[in-house]
């Protein structure tokens, strides 16, 4: 029995090394042919991807809608085709700028508005008469793959198209596997990876500030193991192996790193199955062997019992899901009608705030002109009356310019004397001034500081916020407003007033929000002033001094001649 049990061991020592020896070259082999299939694969994807999205552009800058658009200055429907685009194609995003770089149109309602006038896409659109590629890093980490083309009609170019292809849907569903996957560029920096960390970076230094990635960390550790078999790299000491596939595209390179751990797994379980097998012949190993399977068999039932229950689970939660979608759409179709009658709301709220200034200062006009006429200085009365009609002819065009609260932009500008606006709006509001004990300090300069802007509106700015000055020190005995005029980078305009200040600084620009008694006010002066500061390109804030008192700012940029509008940058 001795030499019979040492005959059995010696001759499962010697099968259980041949096994191995054996096994693992296959499995090697059949693992980094797997490899290579996979890179060429993801390889095929990655080009279709690219070229499904190359020819977007070129069928959207042919669209007459968007030609339209870009030519009529009207994009009350631009997005909503974009999105329809989107949907149909499948791309991350598109978005259209018009001539001067601004995003006038967008996929996503964030972008529109923003200034892209240095941005690769659109300076290389220009440049070019066909689609154009670039990438372009997003500053966290992420890149962004875009196709872009002029939009040109009868040989003016009218703007940009813009399409972003949708890769990290890509790189999310390589990372459902075991290998990890980049793609570098012809200069070797990798701009995707299933390794957020890697993104930028050449893959030397990639490998050297990063531990080894998720699917890395379950190789095994290179010890004195039963097989020689050499490993093609090493990263912090685990045994993987690189592949690496040739994109046919601006000199992209795809590489991956799979683990040796499955091959080991597969011949771990062959030379189990085959250890049991000799173990089987000794005498007692059936008896513990058939347990161990009787337990296995038990917990084996019991897992499968709580799949079933969960499995129930799932399919009610997915019921439930699918019945609260259903009233969610329901939901957001009732709230599009609500914010419809919001808006409406709003304008006719509007009119009537904006109007009450001139019907004031009317009443006051009247009132003197009917004082010079008792006292026979007719010629002066004439003056009074002539005032009364330019604030006739001024009710007539608040009225048009409030348009420009419900629906943005389609408003011709010009340069206009920041210091003008500022004498034309102390002068409508000089009776409001002299009502009470309210001292004025102007802080005009000397030259010249000039802004495109409409100058109607932007005197309905200065007058909403020097009203709102008045009210806030009507009760006050030493009331005191500042208003000045400055430059440098941009045009500055800012009123000061030595009030209560203001409350709620967070609502302040909100509509209907005021501070206001039930009468006084409608809260959509403030609302209204930074949409329209806003069209010009600036903005308006507001914050409260530390002696007391508000000051409200206004930022345009400077209007220098030959050069075109710039917007300010957004925080």
């Amino acid at each position: 029995m001795r030499f019979a049990v040492l005959a059995i061991f010696l001759t499962a020592l010697l099968s259980v090394w041949t096994t191995n020896a054996w096994l693992t070259a296959r499995f090697s082999e059949n693992t980094r042919v797997r490899s290579e299939l996979r890179l060429a694969l993801y390889t095929g994807n990655l080009l279709s991807e690219l070229q499904r999205t190359a020819v977007v552009p070129l069928l959207l800058a042919r669209d007459p809608a968007l030609i339209g658009a870009l030519s009529g200055n009207d994009f009350s429907t631009t997005s909503a085709r974009l999105m329809a685009a989107q949907k149909e194609i499948g791309a991350s995003s598109i978005k259209l700028l018009d001539a001067s770089g601004r995003t006038v149109g967008s996929t996503d309602r964030y972008q529109i508005g923003t200034n892209n006038v240095l941005a690769p896409y659109f300076v290389d659109a220009l440049r070019s008469s066909d689609t154009v590629f670039s990438v372009a890093s997003q500053g966290t980490g992420a890149y962004e793959f875009a196709y872009s083309r002029a939009v040109v009609a009868d040989g003016k170019t009218l703007g940009v198209i813009v399409v972003s292809a949708d890769l990290i849907r890509l790189e999310r569903s390589w990372a459902s596997i075991s290998d990890a996957v980049a793609v570098t560029d012809s200069e070797g920096r990798i701009i995707l990876a299933t390794e957020p960390r890697w993104r930028g970076l050449t893959l030397p230094e990639a490998l050297a500030v990063r531990s080894a990635p998720s699917a890395i960390q379950r190789a095994f550790q290179v010890t004195a193991d039963w097989t020689s078999t050499p490993v093609d790299a090493y990263v912090q000491g685990r045994a993987v192996m690189q592949s690496e596939a040739r994109i046919p595209f601006r000199g992209w390179r795809m590489i991956s790193f799979t683990t040796y751990a499955s091959i080991r797994e597969r011949v771990n379980g062959v030379l189990a199955l085959e250890i049991m097998g000799f173990a089987m012949l000794l005498a007692g190993t059936f008896y513990l062997l058939s347990r161990r399977a009787r337990r296995q068999s038990v917990a084996y039932m019991r897992e499968s019992a709580d799949l079933r229950a969960l499995n129930v689970r799932l399919t009610r939660e997915i019921a439930e899901r699918e019945r609260v979608q259903k009233e969610l759409r329901v939901a957001e179709q009732t709230m599009q009608q609500s914010s419809k009658l919001a808006a409406l709301g709003e304008m006719s709220a509007g009119v009537s705030h904006e109007l009450n200034q001139p019907l004031a200062a009317m009443k006051t006009y009247l009132a003197g002109a009917r004082l010079l006429l008792q006292r026979g200085r007719s010629e002066e009365a004439l003056s009074s009356f002539q005032r009364i009609d330019d604030l006739i002819e001024r009710m007539g065009s608040i009225t048009r310019q409030l348009k420009s609260y419900a629906r943005k932009g389609g408003e011709a500008v010009e340069p206009v004397d920041l210091r003008l606006v500022v004498s034309s709006a102390l002068t409508l509001m000089e009776p409001q001034l002299r009502s009470g004990t309210i001292r004025v300090i102007r802080n005009l300069p000397r030259q010249k500081i000039t802004v495109l802007a409409d100058k109607i509106r932007l005197e309905q700015v200065v007058i909403n916020l020097l009203r709102n000055a008045v009210d806030a020190v009507k009760d006050k005995k030493d009331a005191r407003i500042e208003i000045g005029v400055d430059s440098g980078a941009h045009a500055y305009l800012s009123v000061r007033d030595n009030g209560p200040g203001v409350s709620d600084l967070e609502k302040l620009f909100e509509p209907f929000w005021t501070t206001k008694k039930p009468g006084e006010g409608t809260g959509l002066g403030l609302a209204i002033s930074s949409t329209i500061v806003a069209d010009f390109g600036g903005r308006l804030t507001a914050h409260n001094e530390t002696e007391g008192g508000a000051v409200f700012w206004v930022e345009l940029p400077l209007h220098t001649p030959g050069q075109p509008p710039q917007a300010l940058a957004a925080e």
